[in-house]
């Protein structure tokens, strides 16, 4: 068998192998019309680790049959990008798949460009931050910018499945006898890497002794051991970890601080870090939102502190940001006004921008860079002046309707409804 990893090993070859991305790869989707049409572009994935950044860069390679490079944008040197440069001029074009792209220098950035601009390297970035902050504006107007999402428990669950019963480069050679526990464990616990999940997929199995009848068997004890995350109560189909999820954020906007912290406590026994991380910011701004702005702040600091730290001691910071969050007051008010402006749009109940809304350009309006009719705020007193900002159609529409939960947004709510009666 093969040393190399069996995560690597299960890369796909090819677009229909690839599990997850359907947005993407999935028939009739950008990636995949791209592949078919042989009409490649450079792009940049992005996404958290382990949810198939290479595998896609491979597998369009595998489909397209164009040659295919590796490398990483911090620990490769300009040598090695002059290398691909030359196999592109001789072969045409090659696939450069550009690991940590957000950290690609100068020197190397003005080195790619020009190929980049003559299609003789299609370039695929994979990054796991947000390239529109974290990528060079030059080289993010030459790609086209894609975000992937991590993978579902059923998509990992038949990412293992798939490993398991691939004799060629799988798991397939051995026989094995996995209980439903244990792999739901590990379909889970990854939390959507499904890079992790394989690793300790192989590992359970390459650890395991086989019985009289050859036979490996691996349960919930040994998934445990090789994912390194206990596992919580999941039934069959993995919901009793989104209802860990739900009650922990229901417990929170319930204000019940004993029982937010017991589910805390239970998804740090899972070392369900990047749930929790995610599902805290969440409910700082659904549930606390106005009521208490600065929670989002703190929130977000006790987070970043927790990925800092690592278990166990990101429960100190975890169970400040749980506490302050339960005992806040609540509001929802924002999301749900922009909910409601967001469903008049998708509904197609909009209309015309007013004239005097306008760019400057406007019919050739360029007085002071402001559009005919326009009525300046810094004209006026206090920056008030009444003039119509939403379409006709909808110009008497109301989407917020502030609460008065503490002095924060009694004090929006006092200033809306002195401006609604101007």
């Amino acid at each position: 068998m093969s040393q190399k990893p069996l995560a690597f090993r299960m890369r796909p070859r090819t677009i229909e192998e690839i599990i997850g991305q359907e947005h993407l790869v999935g028939p009739g989707k950008i990636i995949a019309r791209m592949v078919k049409a042989k009409q490649l572009s450079s792009m940049i994935l992005y996404g958290p680790p382990g949810i198939g950044k290479t595998s896609i860069a491979s597998a369009i390679a595998g489909s397209t049959k164009y040659a295919f490079r590796t490398l990483n944008a911090v620990t490769n040197n300009k040598k090695d990008l002059e290398i691909v440069a030359a196999e592109a001029k001789m072969s045409g074009k090659v696939i450069l798949l550009l690991d940590e792209v957000h950290r690609l220098d100068k020197g190397k950035q003005d080195f790619l460009l020009p190929y980049l601009e003559n299609g003789m390297i299609t370039l695929i970035g994979a990054t796991t931050s947000n390239p529109y902050h974290a990528i060079n504006p030059a080289i993010r107007s030459r790609t086209q910018i894609f975000e992937l999402k991590p993978l579902e428990v059923n998509e990992i669950k038949a990412a293992l499945m798939r490993a398991l019963e691939d004799e060629e480069r799988g798991l397939g050679g051995y026989t094995v006898n996995i209980s439903e526990d244990a792999l739901m464990h590990l379909a889970t616990a990854s939390n959507g890497d499904v890079r992790s999940a394989l690793n300790a997929l192989e590992l359970a199995v390459l650890s395991s002794e086989k019985n009289n009848e050859g036979i490996i068997t691996i349960g919930i004890d040994t998934a445990e051991e090789c994912i390194q995350r206990k596992s919580l109560t999941y039934d069959k189909d993995g919901d009793g970890h989104y209802d860990v999820i739900s009650a922990f954020q229901k417990s929170i906007r319930g204000s019940d601080v004993n029982a937010a912290l017991h589910y805390l406590g239970r998804l740090i026994e899972a070392g369900d870090l990047v749930s929790l991380s995610r599902r805290l910011l969440v409910i700082a701004y659904e549930d606390i939102g106005l009521a208490n702005p600065q929670a989002g702040a703190r929130t977000l600091a006790a987070v970043e502190t927790a990925e800092r730290l690592g278990f166990p001691e990101a429960r100190i910071p975890l169970a400040n940001a749980v506490i302050e969050l339960c005992l806040s007051p609540k509001s929802n008010a924002a999301y749900t006004a922009l909910d409601a402006a967001l469903a008049d749009i998708r509904a197609g109940n909009s209309g015309e921008i007013p004239d005097h809304l306008r760019d400057a350009h406007y019919k050739g309006a360029k007085e002071l860079g402001r559009g005919i009719g326009y009525l300046y705020p810094h004209d006026y007193e206090n920056g008030w002046v009444k003039q119509q900002y939403l379409p006709d159609r909808i110009k008497n529409k109301e989407y917020y309707h502030p609460k008065k939960t503490g002095k924060f947004e009694q004090a929006l709510a006092a200033v809306y409804e002195k401006l609604k009666v101007r």
